[in-house]
């Protein structure tokens, strides 16, 4: 068996796809997917203000916008028209949105009216967007209630009082598990998941993939030593690699680190495995090797969205959930975030560990199937 096992550890090291995909994909993408969110949220968006009122209160409206984190005045036009050409005109020095100051903005807030302040943003990016109406909202709403305090204050309203009921309802929002509210915390540990089932699908399928023809030592032995003996060498590899992720990485961009090790292990024993079985069984059926890398990458996308991160489960329609709970990726994902993002004890996700070692047995009796029968048709 170490013969074996030297053997096919050479053999990984020495197919140039098999190398590049396990060590050069998991590495590559652990420093390229998460770089456009190393920001984490969009701030100081250039934007122009068309002040058609010029007085006091929008000027100072102005500044207040200007303070804001998510905005930054870029220019100042006289006339709708001009702020529109500066929008639409797309160069280093071009803004993202638009802030309207209408004519009677102050005389509307003297006559107890409520003005209304024109946003426009680039929706074409919808951080950006999203960064501009926050901050042009909050600055707005602002000036609102300092205006309602003055009001207040000149009724003989104490000064407490009127700071404490400027509006019936209060907001206190504190992020759980996202303090930062960013996309790091967010996507990242899901999609880090996802890398790891597919890249490790893909070495696993090329290596039974190129072995379909010719002779080597994989003829020398049993079906199942070949089939134990690999399923071994790629999972020991890409505990490491889990690893990596999971302490390397998740250290490096600040991703929640919540779950004890033998929580992580129990999550990742059974989908490494399922994983690698679904690479083989994929090797195992496809006529050319290079179909393997191609069925995987497609199904990519389907796979992260249906996960129940990105979009919640309940807004995904009932079959698509039962077919991707078929692919380890989708329980994996939920336990993993659950617990190391999350804090859920072993207990509390034991439903999804469960499901992982179902879906192991259920892909690994699929897999030694269809690699028995490959290896004897082609003998």
């Amino acid at each position: 068996m170490l013969s074996l096992a030297m053997l096919e550890l050479k053999a990984i090291m020495t197919n140039s796809a098999v190398a590049l995909t396990v060590f050069g994909g998991v590495i590559f993408y652990s420093f390229l997917y998460p770089l456009p969110y190393a920001n984490q949220t969009p701030k100081q968006q250039k934007i122009s203000i068309v002040n058609l009122d010029k007085s006091q209160a929008s000027y100072q409206l102005e500044r207040m916008v200007d303070a804001t984190p998510q905005v930054k005045v870029q220019r100042r036009d006289h006339s709708i028209d001009a702020a529109k050409d500066a929008l639409l005109t797309h160069n280093n020095n071009g803004i993202s949105g638009i802030l309207v100051i209408p004519e009677d903005f102050y005389k509307d807030f003297l006559l107890g009216k409520s003005p209304v302040l024109a946003y426009v943003g680039d929706a074409s990016f919808f951080l950006v967007y999203g960064t501009i109406i926050e901050g042009l909202a909050n600055a707005g709403g602002t000036l609102a209630a300092e205006i309602k305090v003055s009001h207040l204050l000149t009724e003989d309203v104490p000064l407490t009082y009127a700071v404490n009921n400027i509006s019936s309802v209060k907001l206190n929002m504190k992020p759980t598990f996202n303090a930062g509210m960013g996309y790091i915390q967010y996507v990242v540990p899901a999609v880090f998941v996802l890398i790891l089932q597919q890249t490790l699908a893909m070495a696993a399928g090329l290596m039974g993939g190129s072995q379909k023809s010719g002779q080597g030592y994989w003829r020398r032995y049993s079906p199942l030593k070949v089939f134990a003996i690999r399923t071994f060498i790629l999972g020991s590899i890409y505990v490491l690699l889990s690893l990596y992720y999971f302490g390397v990485s998740f250290e490096m961009y600040g991703v929640n680190r919540l779950a004890d090790i033998s929580t992580i292990f129990a999550i990742l024993i059974p989908f490494l495995l399922s994983s690698c079985f679904i690479g083989i069984w994929l090797g195992a059926i496809l006529p050319r090797r290079e179909l393997v890398t191609f069925f995987v990458l497609i199904s990519s996308m389907p796979l992260i969205f249906s996960a129940g991160v990105i979009w919640p489960l309940e807004i995904i329609p009932s079959p698509i959930i039962w077919i991707t709970s078929l692919f380890p990726s989708t329980a994996a994902i939920q336990a993993f975030v659950h617990a190391n993002q999350m804090g859920a004890s072993l207990q509390q996700i034991i439903d999804k560990v469960l499901l992982l070692w179902g879906l192991t047995f259920l892909w690994g009796g699929l897999a030694f199937l269809s690699f028995k029968r490959s290896i004897s048709r082609t003998n």
